[in-house]
């Protein structure tokens, strides 16, 4: 019983594919009339839906924060990493706000100071980390104003009040943005209620 041998192929001159030699006539006649390459990518598409290819994989598109038009390949590191539009929080207050803002805000907002625990000294906020890494819980006898005198004073009898502020002021803070996201929920949704009504 005789093996058969391997067919043989030939390389298509439209599509590059390698094709067996018997079905070249039929496949080249086949491929170069329904087939193009891509001008951008080399893949071969249909005639018909080139366009469609161009516009969903190769056509720039704009940022929908910034409207800076890109590659759509690269949209996603933009919008995360790079976009002066997208949103980020203050290390400091943890507020949402643009990037580009954020250098200005941070500027003012580290610049606030919080109580040390520890020393019974104001620490500004951008300093705080470094503070308390070094931080030895002694009071510094250091000669300030009468003012921070008496606010150590004031603190010294008072020490439960300063802790409780600080947590009342965050819980504030929590039900604050709870309230705008509860308000701001409910007005979307009345719209799309609203909306589902007019039909």
């Amino acid at each position: 019983m005789a093996i058969a041998s391997e067919e043989t192929t030939r390389i298509c001159n439209h599509c590059d594919r390698a094709i067996p030699s018997s079905n070249i006539d039929l496949h080249y006649a086949h491929c170069s009339r329904n087939l193009e390459r891509c001008k951008v990518c080399g893949d071969m598409i249909p005639k018909k839906h080139a366009e469609e290819h161009f516009l969903n994989t190769h056509a720039p598109v704009a940022c929908s924060l910034c409207s800076e038009t890109m590659e759509r390949k690269i949209l996603a590191i933009h919008k995360g990493e790079i976009c002066p539009q997208r949103i980020v929080t203050c290390d400091f207050c943890e507020f949402p706000l643009p990037a580009i803002d954020l250098a200005e805000h941070q500027e003012v907002c580290g610049n606030r100071t919080e109580l040390c625990h520890l020393c019974n000294r104001y620490v500004r906020l951008r300093e705080i980390y470094n503070h308390e890494s070094r931080c030895t819980g002694i009071a510094e006898n250091n000669e300030g104003s009468s003012r921070d005198v008496r606010a150590a004073e004031r603190e010294q009898a008072h020490p439960r009040r300063q802790a409780s502020e600080y947590s009342r002021r965050r819980i504030l803070f929590t039900i604050a943005i709870t309230g705008i996201a509860v308000l701001l929920g409910s007005l979307l949704f009345q719209k799309k209620t609203d909306s589902s009504h007019v039909h």
